[in-house]
């Protein structure tokens, strides 16, 4: 089912700022300069329900809000989930009746977990390799740094948000057109 531009465009624009509200208003864990803030990933896993172009148009808007309102760190993050978000939409695109099958949904959304945090990990290397927070030491901090607290943890973060989304897109699609869940829905 293919939705108005319109629709997809005011919808999109609702996801970004929703993205941006969110950090501001939900609790957040933070362990050194790593923080996780509770469903802020949420608005851009729901538009990978939708299409890749929204997924990709709510990662750029973003990215564009954390440049405008948080560390320049939080924006290059945010980038990187144009990468995940692109590839789990896609992927959706081809086989949206995974929603229907819970092990199947809950191993995409492990996978998409693991892209999503290994391409933060990527981001976060790079900003403090060249110099981008002299605060963190190149040794065991850099490493818990890393792979503990964005790559662990990130994987866990990025799994509560999408369950979140899911339950959320689930719910509306009983009443709104998505249409992974309405192409679902015809197979």
């Amino acid at each position: 089912m293919k939705t108005k531009p319109v629709q997809q465009l005011t919808l999109s624009a609702l996801l970004i700022a929703l993205s941006v509200l969110i950090p501001l208003v939900m609790p957040r864990i933070v362990i050194g300069p790593a923080s996780f803030t509770l469903a802020s990933h949420v608005p851009l896993f729901v538009a990978m329900f939708f299409s890749p172009k929204m997924s990709m148009v709510v990662a750029l808007g973003t990215s564009f809000g954390f440049l405008l309102t948080a560390p320049f760190i939080i924006a290059l993050r945010a980038l990187s989930h144009l990468l995940f978000a692109v590839l789990g939409s896609l992927y959706l695109q081809k086989r949206p009746q995974i929603v229907n099958h819970p092990k199947k949904f809950q191993l995409y959304n492990l996978m998409i977990a693991m892209i999503h945090a290994v391409a933060e990990v990527i981001v976060v290397a790079a900003f403090f390799l060249l110099g981008g927070s002299p605060q963190v030491s190149y040794d065991t901090s850099m490493f818990t740094l890393l792979f503990a607290f964005i790559g662990i943890g990130g994987v866990i973060h990025s799994l509560v948000d999408y369950n979140i989304a899911y339950f959320i897109v689930k719910t509306l699609s009983k009443s709104f057109p998505v249409p992974i869940f309405k192409k679902a829905s015809n197979k």
